[in-house]
């Protein structure tokens, strides 16, 4: 999966960097990414989904 904001023709690099956020946000990308930081155990993604759904 690849993400790419292409930066216009006299735009800041600062507001082209905030699209690309918006659109990793959008996609979740950067969650997705948090949440494999860690090695998580089948037994604890079962608990957090369930705690998830509860509330």
């Amino acid at each position: 999966m690849e993400t790419e904001v292409r930066v216009k023709k006299g735009e800041l690099i600062d507001r082209a960097l905030r699209r690309l956020k918006k659109k990793l946000d959008k996609e979740g990308t950067l969650k997705e990414l948090r949440n494999r930081r860690h090695y998580e155990k089948p037994s604890e993604i079962k608990r957090r989904e369930a705690k998830q759904h509860r509330h």
